[in-house]
Order: structure tokens, then C-alpha cells, then sequence
């Protein structure tokens, strides 16, 4: 089981906030943040949405209602989030969460300019 390394952001605390479609992180270092599901399920670090490689990322449209149904850990250093558009395959590590966080607003911009730019939507299609 993998550990995560000396100096990398460690959760204290992960809080599922079903209602609010949240889920709040806070980090040994005091840090702490509350991630959409939205963002979350659209910047899932799985092979499906990131690719395999550099420039293969996936945009992923149509989410804006999109809820957290479980988590659950994965060794001492990540975790799986099941989505309840039954997207289940990404491992969040405590890393990966925490960039999150910190460039919320950024990943976030980014994504909306990508959607505008691909003509696409965060609303489902009808």
C-alpha cells in the first residue's frame, strides 16, 4: 500500500456534503477546501477523462447536477469517489485534491472557457 511522500499534503478530514453537492477537504497544514462535485467529476485524474498521455484530456459536458453518491479510501493516501452518473474509476489523491483547491478558481475558469469554446454546456442534454 502505497504511503504518501514525506512533505505531500495529508487530509485530516473529508466531510461529503451530499445535499450541497460538496466535498469538503481540510489538510494537515491547516488548508482546507470545499470542491464541487462538478469540478471534481470533470477533472477526474482516470484514464477516461485524462488520457493517456499529454493532450488527450477528455471534456467532459453536461454535469451541472452531478452529486457524490460514496467514497471510499484508498490506502493512506487517496480517495474513490462514485459519482451518481456512476463515473467511479478516478483515485484522488491527497495531492490531487489539494491542487484543486488551491487553483479552484483557475481549474474552474478553464473549464467554463473550454465548454464555451467547444459550444458544449454544463447542463444535460435534454
Amino acid at each position: 500500500m502505497a504511503e504518501p511522500a514525506a512533505g505531500a499534503p495529508r487530509a485530516t478530514k473529508i466531510r461529503l456534503r451530499t445535499a450541497e453537492k460538496t466535498l469538503e477537504v481540510e489538510f494537515a497544514d491547516g488548508a482546507s477546501f470545499s470542491l464541487p462535485a462538478e469540478l471534481l467529476r470533470v477533472e477526474s485524474p482516470s484514464a477516461e477523462v485524462q488520457g493517456h498521455g499529454p493532450g488527450q484530456k477528455t471534456l467532459i459536458a453536461g454535469r451541472r447536477d452531478v452529486g457524490i453518491m460514496k467514497l471510499e479510501a484508498v490506502g493512506n493516501y487517496a480517495v474513490r469517489i462514485f459519482f451518481d452518473d456512476l463515473h467511479d474509476t478516478g483515485i484522488y489523491s491527497w495531492s490531487y485534491l489539494y491542487e484543486l483547491g488551491a487553483n479552484l478558481q483557475s481549474r474552474w475558469n478553464d473549464y467554463l472557457a473550454a465548454l464555451q469554446a467547444a459550444e458544449l454546456s454544463r447542463d444535460p442534454r435534454k
